[in-house]
């Protein structure tokens, strides 16, 4: 089998690489079957607290390799979860831990949504993203339409949606598309920086917070209270909890384990 995902563990980190550079990392069903396998392996290991997405070769992704893809569009719920997680969280099930991606060069379509779906995206000084859909006749269906408005706005989301602009790393940081912007050597060292401050929390501290912003999000500020006092009162009971007490008793950093 050709491997079109690399998977690499540093520490509590999984790193997870777009490996089709000689076709500039577009997504055929292959490699999106091989990164919802990916995504999965990361979110059931219990050594692993946070994953880093990033792409091999000169660009991030073309977006989807059309060819291969379009004959399967009626079968989209089955193709985006064909193998355990739906990377984009639109088809299937969703990660449960934090995934920040690091994105470099052009940016098209798929790629986009999958940052769009991501917990924090980092972005290279020479990154740039187009949102074409528009141009081949369709739009994205990738979650695309609704989260650009949940996270830049309706009249900026609508001016890339219906046009297929392209925008550069600093007007996608105005914009909050992306979190940072980097040079393109410190993007991988930033992005593992990222997640390795967030993989030295609570495990279950953060995935807590995760399904609660998530809640909030998807089933509206009300739902997501409604579950707060329930969520903080089994997170208070956990060893990490009390080592987070003793920690600041005793003036020193905590060491979380997830239990």
């Amino acid at each position: 089998m050709t491997v079109l995902i690399t998977e690499e563990t540093e520490g509590f980190v999984r790193k997870i690489g777009l490996h089709r550079p000689e076709k500039r990392n577009a997504m055929n069903i292959a490699m999106i079957e091989q990164l919802s396998a990916a995504l999965t392996r990361a979110d059931s290991d219990d050594t692993v607290r946070v994953s880093v997405l990033f792409a091999h070769g000169p660009m991030f992704t073309a977006g989807l390799d059309l060819m291969d893809v379009f004959p399967r569009l009626g079968d989209a719920a089955e193709l985006f979860s064909a193998a355990g997680l739906d990377p984009w969280a639109t088809h299937g099930p969703a990660r449960t831990k934090p995934l920040v991606v690091a994105v470099h060069g052009k940016c098209f379509t798929l790629g986009i949504e999958l940052m769009l779906a991501a917990d924090i995206n980092i972005a290279s000084d020479d990154a740039t993203f187009e949102q074409i859909e528009i141009d081949r006749g369709i739009f994205p269906f990738g979650g695309g339409t609704a989260r650009w408005v949940q996270t830049v706005g309706w009249g900026n989301a609508m001016q890339y949606l219906l046009t297929g602009d392209a925008l550069d790393a600093r007007e996608a940081h105005r914009l909050g598309l992306v979190q940072r912007v980097v040079a393109r050597d410190d993007l991988l060292t930033t992005a593992m920086s990222v997640a390795n401050k967030i993989a030295s929390k609570a495990p279950l501290a953060i995935k807590a917070t995760l399904e609660s912003a998530r809640a909030a999000v998807l089933e509206g500020e009300r739902a997501a209270a409604a579950k707060l006092l329930p969520a903080i009162q089994r997170l208070a009971t956990t060893e990490d909890a009390q080592e987070a007490l003793m920690a600041f008793m005793e003036r020193r950093t905590p060491t979380f384990h997830g239990r």
